[in-house]
This record gives C-alpha cells, sequence and structure tokens, in this order.
C-alpha cells in the first residue's frame, strides 16, 4: 500500500514539475496531472533501468538522472495530452 501511496506522489510531483516546463496554460485537470506524471515517472524508470543495465547504476544520493527522464517523458506526453485534446478550430 505504501508504494502506491508513493507512486500517486511521485507521480503528482513529476507531472507538476512537467506542466511547469512547459510554456503557455495547458488545459488539463489535477488528476490527469497525476496520472501523466505517474506514467512519466514509470517510463523515467524505465528508461533509467535501461541505461543502468549498461554499468552506470551507482548515482550517489538523490538519482536527478532518472528524475530528469521522468520529467522528460512526462512533457512529452504532457505535449501529446494536449495536442489530441485541443478543440479544433
Amino acid at each position: 500500500m505504501g508504494e502506491i501511496i508513493g507512486t500517486i506522489i511521485f507521480g503528482a510531483v513529476i507531472g507538476v514539475l512537467a506542466r511547469l516546463v512547459i510554456p503557455g496554460k495547458q488545459a488539463m485537470g489535477w488528476i490527469i496531472t497525476i496520472i501523466i506524471g505517474i506514467v512519466g515517472a514509470l517510463i523515467g524508470y524505465w528508461v533509467w533501468g535501461m541505461i543502468a543495465s549498461e554499468g552506470n547504476t551507482d548515482t550517489g544520493g538523490i538519482d536527478w538522472i532518472r528524475w530528469i527522464i521522468s520529467i522528460a517523458a512526462a512533457v512529452v506526453l504532457t505535449l501529446l495530452y494536449t495536442s489530441m485534446t485541443r478543440a479544433k478550430s
């Protein structure tokens, strides 16, 4: 149960940071932000796992590389979401 709560909190932080990186206002609610953040975090963990399997596993302390990859993945997902849900004029 603790892992689920931790994943939701981590996803919320990643989602909010991703929205802060993107200029302008995104038309999406907090639930979508958290879901995109969670998916971005999972993608970041997976990508970092692929990189780390090549021998770069020790980051010493906070795993900044994984955070950056997770935020970048969430930014891409946020941009995809906003482009898909944007009203066509």
